[in-house]
Formats: C-alpha cells, structure tokens, sequence
C-alpha cells in the first residue's frame, strides 16, 4: 500500500520538474503599446542614444548581438535604418536578479496503528503540503520603441526567463537570438502598413 503511493508522489514530482524546465526554455514575453500612436506613419527606425543597456558608455558582446537581432527584425518588417532623424528610435535594457520561487507540493503517508478492539493494525493516510523553495537568476530583456518626433515610448515587448548557469558562449548567443526573435514576434506592424 505504502509503495503505490511512494510512486504516484514521484511520478507528480518528475511531471512537475519537467513542467518548470520546459517553462525556463521559452521566454515569458509581454507588450503594451500606446493606443494614441499611429504605427502607419513609421518607415525608418535607429537606436535611441544612449541605449540603456551601454548607459556606462561602452558596448558589450552582449549589446552588440541585440543591436544584431533587432536590425534583423525591423528590416524583416520592411523599416530601413537611418543614424539620424528616424521615425522609430529603438532602447533596449537587459536587467539581472536574484529570485526566489515557493511552491506546496501534497504529500501524503500512511501511518498504522494497533487496534486493540479488532486486534489488527488500521492505516490511516495522512495528507500534508511540504513546501518547495527554488532560488534562481532570472533575465529580463525589454526593448522600447520610441517616436522619433515626440520622443514617446509607443511601443514595448520585454522577455524574462530564468538564466541557466555555465553553457557554451554559442548557446548564449543563440539564447539572446530566440529572445529577441520572441519579443518582436508579438510586434504586430510592419513600415508604412
């Protein structure tokens, strides 16, 4: 009897693990947009100055595959790039912390006890919740894009997920790409439409 349960408790644990990892894969993304703005006017676009992210006055390997992908994006989008005088001013910020995840997982045992009435033993299940603490880094990448005339944000998408430790610069690389591509899956305009 104890057994089966002992299984169905580690069979919920393991579905529960592999729920989490597969959520740390792919970003959490969220998008909010100035309903006053009119995105049909926008053909050009350029980096806000300074970019947040290289507000300490210089760029990293980091900086620079975000500036990379976003130039991808808004060109796959039909807006050409011009240094001065864009419709569209890209920011973008990268943001690091420290956070801390607490969740109840139930639980249950069985515990026997001596009848001396029926002379047997009687199981009795009990059920508790033991409490699960995950410690964690999470990034946030958020990439603001702003009116170059009234210099107001009109558009925002940020993605955060936890941040695995360790790995190849390549997989980073990779990572920050499918961030930035899942950000601006969810920017629904493309130049002068």
């Amino acid at each position: 009897m104890l057994r089966p349960i002992r299984l169905a408790a580690c069979a919920l644990l393991a579905a529960v693990t592999l729920g989490l990892s597969a959520c740390a894969t792919t970003p959490l993304v969220r998008t909010d947009y100035d309903p006053t703005a009119d995105f049909v006017q926008y053909r050009t676009w350029g980096f806000y100055q300074p970019v947040a992210m290289e507000q300490a006055g210089y760029s990293s390997w980091i900086s620079d595959r975000v500036r990379e992908d976003i130039r991808r994006e808004m060109e796959a989008r039909g807006y050409r790039y011009a240094a001065e005088g864009a419709d569209l001013l890209v920011n973008f910020q990268g943001v690091i912390e420290d956070k801390t995840a607490v969740w109840q997982i139930p639980r249950s045992e069985v515990e026997w006890f001596y009848s001396y009435r029926h002379r047997s033993y009687i199981a009795v299940p009990i059920w508790y919740d033991e409490t699960q603490v995950s410690h964690y880094r999470q990034g946030t990448l958020t990439v603001d894009l702003v009116d170059g005339k009234r210099n107001r944000m009109v558009w925002t998408g940020s993605a955060n997920a936890p941040l695995t430790p360790g790995g190849k610069p390549e997989q980073r690389l990779a990572g920050i790409d499918r961030t930035v591509a899942a950000i601006f899956a969810k920017f629904p305009h493309r130049a002068g439409n």
